[in-house]
């Protein structure tokens, strides 16, 4: 072997190898984001606000007018109008690929469709009054992902699906 044809493969094994090493980090810059994105999530979601708004909203009955979720929420309509906008912002950010449904699903396919189902008398007067069609339209279609993919799959709670689960021994990640 020449010198030539020596520093070719040293150069060809570095290119390699440099490709190799980008793409391991890349996947674990991707799986770091992943895990900040899921604390981001959970950090948002567990205010007392956002609390008392889910448990203002799971009192109601379904099938309200704006009228009716007006009267009946009186105090409690600043924080369940902040949940609805938090609904909105990630459905935004699911469907731009910001954040994956299957974390958004993880964390809130229960609260979203259940918000929705109570909601949406509310929602749709709402758009009639404004006579804008695009008030909480995210928080709409991220129900609407989810209920799509529930009817393909019903949903198994954790404590079901993941029963016979056991941490990983430590030091492993």
């Amino acid at each position: 072997m020449n010198v030539s044809t020596i520093v070719e493969l040293v150069s060809a094994v570095t290119l390699v190898g440099g490709f190799l090493f980008a793409i391991v980090q890349l996947r674990q810059h991707r799986a770091d984001s992943e895990k900040e994105t899921a604390l981001e999530l959970l950090r948002s979601f567990q205010t007392p606000e956002l609390a008392r708004a889910l448990r203002a909203i799971y009192n109601l009955p379904d099938g309200l007018s704006k009228r009716e979720i007006e009267e009946r929420l009186a105090d409690s309509m600043d924080p369940v109008y902040a949940l609805m906008t938090t609904w909105e912002s990630i459905g935004i950010l699911v469907y731009r690929g910001q954040l994956s449904l299957d974390l958004v699903e993880d964390f809130f396919s229960g609260p979203v469709r259940i918000s929705w189902r109570k909601l949406q008398g509310y929602v749709q007067g709402e758009r009639e009054e404004q006579a804008r069609d695009t008030i909480e339209e995210w928080f709409e279609w991220l129900n609407d992902q989810i209920a799509r993919r529930e009817s393909a799959q019903p949903p198994v709670p954790a404590h079901v699906e993941h029963r016979t689960w056991r941490p990983r021994a430590r030091g492993h990640g």
